[in-house]
């Protein structure tokens, strides 16, 4: 199993050109997006929604908003991961709701609610759910790799271009990473990363 996953690790690269013929079948999105679902979250309160773009039109629209990067728009499906903001302010209903499901004790769930509180107080909310939307699409593109479906991780978009191409509420979500998907037509170069000893300290 190690073996496998470092073969994905090593598969996977930044595809900047997909095969515009070949798409990725429905069966095989949904094991990445079940990646992406099943994702960390900090405080278990699910961060990250998912907008995935398959229309040819809006994807190019897209790609014109990501300044025309080619990847978002010759990818067979680009996912837009949205990071929640407003639904995350101390005391929403949807924070509630999120630690009621865990059934706790009356006296834990109100000491986890304060905990919540005292933390997000301290944190810039949109940029603390942008932090989560990249933990779910980097287990989404290794998830991918497993099973030889190439991506690329977009961070360099006009955050207010891609919210008018798709609608978003802007109180309500950010745009956290926007990952296009499919099958490269160019071989990858080879991995080149720093030694494990420019790397690592142990103490």
């Amino acid at each position: 199993m190690e073996n496998n996953f470092l073969k994905a690790m090593q598969f996977r690269h930044a595809c900047k050109l997909f095969d515009e013929n070949k798409k990725v079948s429905k069966n095989d999105f949904d094991f990445i997006l079940e990646a992406g679902r099943l994702s960390p979250s900090s405080f278990g309160v699910e961060h990250c929604r998912f907008i995935v773009v398959q229309s040819g039109d809006l994807k190019k629209k897209l790609m014109s908003a990501c300044y025309d990067q080619p990847q978002v728009g010759t990818a067979s499906t680009t996912v837009v991961i949205l990071g929640l903001k407003e639904d995350l302010k101390p005391g929403s209903e949807y924070v509630q709701k999120m630690f009621k499901r865990w059934q706790m004790p009356e006296e834990k769930y109100n000491a986890m609610l304060g905990f919540y509180k005292f933390m997000v107080d301290q944190l810039d909310i949109t940029w603390w759910s942008i932090s989560q939307c990249h933990i779910a699409g980097a287990n989404m593109m290794t998830s991918a790799a497993s099973i030889g479906i190439d991506s690329c991780p977009i961070g360099g978009f006009d955050m207010k271009k891609v919210k008018d191409v798709l609608g978003v509420d802007s109180n309500k979500y950010t745009v956290g990473l926007i990952i296009p998907f499919g099958y490269r037509v160019n071989e990858q170069r080879g991995k080149i990363r720093l030694p494990v000893d420019e790397l690592v300290e142990y103490r």
